[in-house]
C-alpha cells in the first residue's frame, strides 16, 4: 500500500532561497571603483567604437562608393525630371519615366547609328597610338635621350592595350558592367521618391538635429543637381565642338575622339589631359600640320570650357580649388580606381557644402547670442 493510501501527504519541495534587496553579493568583475579611471575607460570605449566604425567604413568603402555613385545618378535623373516638370506640368513619375526613356533612346541611337563607325575607329586607335609613341620616343632618342627602342615598344604596347580597354568600355565610364547596373538600379529607386529615403535617414538623426540635417541635405541636393547639370552641358559642348572641328579638317577618328572627349569631360583636369594626348597623337599620324591643328583644337575647346562654360556654371554651384580637386582625384583614383576618380569631384563638393552649412549655423548662433547679451 502506498503512502497516499495511508493518508500520508508527500513532502513539500523546499522554498527557494530569497535574497534581501540590500544583501551584498559582491562587486562585478567589470566594475571600476575609481571614478577618474572609470571616466577614462568610458572615453577609451568611445574612441574604440569610433575606430571600429572607421575600419568598418574602410572595409565596405567600395559598397559605399557605389551607393554614392547611385546618388549621383539619381541626382541626374531628378534634375532632368524637375526640368521636364516645369515645362510639361505632369506628375513626377511620368517625368522620371520620360527622362529614362530619352536616355535609353540616346544609347540606342549611339549603338545602332554611330556604333559601327565608333567601334571600327576604336579598333584602329591602339595601333595608331603605338606607332606615334614609337616615333616620338625615337625622335627623343635622336636628340640624345638614353631610351631603348625595345622598352619603348613595350611601353607603347601597354599604353595601347590600356587605351583599347578604355574604348571597349565606352558604354560605361565606370568600367564594370555589374557595378554600373547596381548604380543605375539604385539611382532609379532614389530618383522616383527621394523624400522617402530622406525621411528614413532623418528618422535616425536626433530630433534636435533634424532641422540642421534637412538644411544641409537640401543645400547638398541643390548643389549636386546644379553641378551635374553643368557637367553634362560641358560634356555635350566639348564632345560636339571637338567632333565638328576635327571633322572639318579631316582628322581621323573625329567621332571617336569627340565621344571620348565628352565622356572624359566628366572627370575635371585629368579627363582633359587624357583626351588632349589622344587627340594630338592621332593628329600627328596625318602629318605635322594636322598635329598642330589638333593642338589648336584642344586649346580652343579647353579655353572655351574654362573661360566661358565653367564661370557660368560656377556661379550656380560650389567653387572648388583646382589643386584640391586634382589631389582628391589622385587619392580616390589610387584607392578605388576609375569609379573613385569619377566621383571624387561630386564627393568633394558635398563635403564642402556640408562644412559651409555647419559654419553658417555656428555664425548664426554666435550672432544670436551676442544680440541676447
Amino acid at each position: 500500500m502506498s503512502e497516499n493510501d495511508k493518508g500520508v501527504q508527500p513532502a513539500a519541495p523546499p522554498p527557494p532561497i530569497m535574497r534581501r534587496p540590500n544583501e551584498a553579493i559582491g562587486p562585478s568583475p567589470t566594475r571600476i571603483g575609481n571614478d577618474a579611471l572609470r571616466l577614462e575607460a568610458g572615453r577609451a570605449a568611445v574612441w574604440a567604437a569610433v575606430i571600429g566604425l572607421v575600419i568598418l567604413a574602410i572595409y565596405i568603402s567600395n559598397a559605399l562608393l557605389v551607393i554614392f555613385g547611385a546618388m549621383v545618378f539619381g541626382a541626374m535623373i531628378d534634375g532632368g525630371a524637375r526640368l521636364i516638370g516645369r515645362v510639361l506640368k505632369i506628375g513626377r513619375g511620368w517625368c522620371v519615366a520620360l527622362v529614362l526613356m530619352l536616355t535609353v533612346l540616346f544609347f540606342i541611337w549611339l549603338g545602332f547609328f554611330a556604333g559601327s563607325q565608333i567601334s571600327r575607329e576604336a579598333a584602329e586607335l591602339p595601333a595608331i597610338l603605338n606607332e606615334q609613341l614609337v616615333r616620338l620616343f625615337s625622335w627623343m632618342r635622336a636628340q640624345g635621350f638614353e631610351i631603348e627602342v625595345a622598352d619603348l615598344k613595350g611601353l607603347a604596347g601597354s599604353i595601347g592595350s590600356g587605351v583599347g580597354t578604355v574604348t571597349k568600355a565606352i558604354g560605361g565610364i565606370f568600367g564594370s558592367l555589374a557595378t554600373m547596373l547596381m548604380i543605375i538600379i539604385i539611382g532609379i529607386y532614389l530618383a522616383i521618391d527621394p523624400n522617402l529615403y530622406e525621411r528614413g535617414v532623418a528618422w535616425m538623426v536626433p530630433e534636435h538635429r533634424r532641422e540642421a540635417f534637412y538644411d544641409t541635405i537640401s543645400h547638398q541636393a541643390f548643389t549636386m543637381r546644379r553641378l551635374l547639370a553643368g557637367r553634362l552641358v560641358g560634356m555635350i559642348a566639348e564632345g560636339i565642338f571637338t567632333w565638328a572641328l576635327l571633322a572639318i579638317y579631316g582628322v581621323p577618328m573625329a567621332a571617336l575622339l569627340g565621344l571620348l572627349t565628352g565622356l572624359l569631360a566628366f572627370i575635371p583636369n585629368i579627363g582633359a589631359i587624357i583626351s588632349g594626348v589622344l587627340m594630338v597623337l592621332v593628329g600627328f599620324s596625318g602629318g605635322t600640320e594636322m598635329g598642330l591643328y589638333t593642338i589648336f583644337v584642344y586649346f580652343l575647346v579647353q579655353n572655351f570650357d574654362g573661360y566661358v562654360l565653367v564661370p557660368l556654371i560656377a556661379k550656380k554651384t560650389v567653387d572648388l580649388a583646382p589643386a584640391l580637386v586634382l589631389s582628391a582625384q589622385l587619392i580616390f583614383g589610387v584607392l578605388f580606381g576609375l569609379l573613385g576618380l569619377a566621383l571624387a569631384d561630386p564627393l568633394l563638393a558635398m563635403i564642402k557644402v556640408g562644412l559651409e552649412r555647419r559654419s553658417a549655423r555656428l555664425d548664426e548662433s554666435d550672432n544670436l547670442s551676442r544680440e541676447t547679451t
